[in-house]
């Protein structure tokens, strides 16, 4: 007899789900049978999301959401427990950024803002607004999308310290959550192509370089990982920072290239 798939029963909140590693994440965890509400600032690309979730037979319903606007955030968690009766997996993905002024100290405070609102604070709104139904489904899982900015410096003030202080959050949380049954952890993805490089082929071939496995990462491959962190094959690890990074904080290409005069094939 073949075994249920491993989120059969389940129900998922994904932010930030309209496109990129949200919809691959999405997707991901429909095919493995959760249902998923899809959620977006944009509710046109977070319908698109569903839409192509249920036309693979998966079961998934969109809603607009800002992670910046507390109601927002309410709202998103009631219609997902309304819609699918539990909670059992939010996935924390939304987030802000903006480039870095030339000089630091030409930084301005709204942009600076909007960055740690988005990226640290909206998860925090998520996460609090989630947790009694995590507590409730008694397998509740939040796997939040940080960033290897916060872990070494790829530049972007606001981004790397919103990223690294969600790492710290999730840590933090794990502590408090652990006890009452929910899980929290937090994948870190290096250059992953997404619409955020859009037209920018050049650099990301030049980044592909400097990844040990030799390529930049796939949407999809920061899904597995998430869909691994949610499931209950990840039933005893709680509090850490997966890197999916194709090896770019353990080995140093640039520089061991730059001392041995040799470019490695790949």
């Amino acid at each position: 007899m073949t075994p249920p798939p491993r989120f059969h029963g389940y129900a998922a909140l994904l932010t930030g789900a309209g496109q990129g590693i949200g919809a691959a994440t999405a997707r991901r965890l429909a095919s493995e049978g959760a249902a998923v509400l899809v959620t977006d600032l944009d509710a046109g690309r977070a319908e698109r999301t569903a839409a192509a979730i249920r036309e693979a037979g998966g079961t998934a319903e969109s809603l607009a959401c800002d992670v910046g606007d507390r109601a927002a955030v309410d709202a998103a968690v009631a219609h997902a427990v309304a819609a699918f009766g539990r909670l059992d997996v939010l996935v924390n993905n939304a987030y802000a950024n903006h480039d870095d002024a030339p000089l630091f100290e030409d930084e301005t405070d709204e942009p600076w803002a909007r960055t740690l609102d988005i990226t640290l604070n909206g998860p925090y709104r998520c996460s609090r607004a989630a947790l009694p139904h995590l507590v409730a489904s008694g397998r509740g899982a939040i796997v939040s999308i940080g960033s290897v900015n916060g872990e070494q410096d790829f530049g972007g003030h606001a981004y790397s310290a919103a990223k690294a202080g969600l790492a710290s959050l999730t840590r933090t949380l794990a502590g408090h959550a652990g006890p009452r049954g929910v899980r929290v952890n937090l994948v870190a993805p290096g250059t992953i192509r997404t619409d955020a490089w859009a037209g920018r082929d050049e650099a990301l071939a030049r980044a592909s370089a400097l990844y040990p496995l030799g390529r930049i990462g796939e949407p999809d491959d920061v899904a597995s990982a998430v869909a691994f962190l949610a499931s209950p094959d990840a039933r005893w690890i709680t509090g850490i920072t997966l890197r999916v990074d194709g090896g770019l904080l353990a080995v140093n290409t640039g520089f061991r290239e730059a001392m041995t005069g040799e470019t490695e094939t790949r």
